[in-house]
């Protein structure tokens, strides 16, 4: 995997992938950057970088970093009292990244994603995550409502973001839980037409946020960040 990017290669050298690191290729004016100090680059044109990176969003930078290891689900669920967020079929890597960045600034002990019909952890994606996928664990799964059912057992509540509801379930301000106690997954829809049913009837709850405008519905990314904070927020307020 090639990242590119100030953020994402600074970040992959300082995380889980820093010992895959092999290769680094800079600018003259990015090779300046503090971080970079003891690194082994090798200076180059912005024309060799983009070409290697596929993307002119490359800052001036991009490295090899080998494959992304995704973590296990069993992985996650082991944690102690786990915030965990669960994402049904998000397609698009921006928002993936926007998501996976929140998440672990919020201090959430993972991201779970399915393997079919879903955005991957890709080059755009830890662009996007501003090299957050270096420290955040991500897990896929087969199936996300079989993933739920087995966070359940493991003693977490999940809760499902609908805005209009789902499979009969009303959704409550997403204020209104506590979260505390036990482990939670928050589970976040595609960005067209939210939670499946089944995904939607394997959450303990639903809920929202509150709409006052004339748009029908947040960015999946930016009800996230809303949700994510409310959840750290009630969680410390009870610990």
């Amino acid at each position: 995997m090639i990242l590119y990017g100030r953020n994402p290669v600074r970040e992959a050298l300082r995380g889980r992938r820093a010992h895959q690191v092999t290769d680094v290729w800079v600018t003259a004016g990015a090779v300046r950057e503090p971080w970079l100090a003891g690194v082994k680059t090798r200076t180059v044109t912005a024309e060799e970088i983009e070409s290697r990176c596929g993307s002119a969003s490359h800052q001036g930078i991009c490295a090899e970093a080998g494959s992304y290891h995704y973590a296990g689900a069993d992985e996650l669920l082991a944690k102690e009292s786990p915030l965990l967020v669960a994402l049904d079929q998000i397609q698009d890597p921006q928002n993936l990244g926007s998501i996976c960045r929140t998440a672990e600034c919020a201090g959430a002990a993972g991201i779970v994603i399915p393997e079919r019909r879903a955005a991957e952890i890709t080059p755009a994606v830890c662009k996007a995550s501003a090299g957050a996928v270096e420290h955040l664990p991500v897990a896929r799964v087969r199936n996300l409502a079989d993933f739920l059912a087995d966070a359940r057992r493991a003693g977490c509540w999940c809760y499902g973001a609908s805005a209009d509801g789902a499979s009969g379930k009303a959704p409550v301000p997403y204020d209104s839980p506590q979260y505390g106690g036990a482990g939670v997954v928050l589970v976040l829809g595609s960005e067209g037409s939210g939670l499946r049913p089944r995904v939607a009837s394997a959450c303990d709850e639903l809920i929202s946020l509150p709409l006052l405008g004339r748009i029908e519905s947040l960015n999946v990314s930016a009800a996230a960040a809303a949700m994510l904070y409310e959840i750290l927020q009630i969680r410390s307020a009870n610990a």
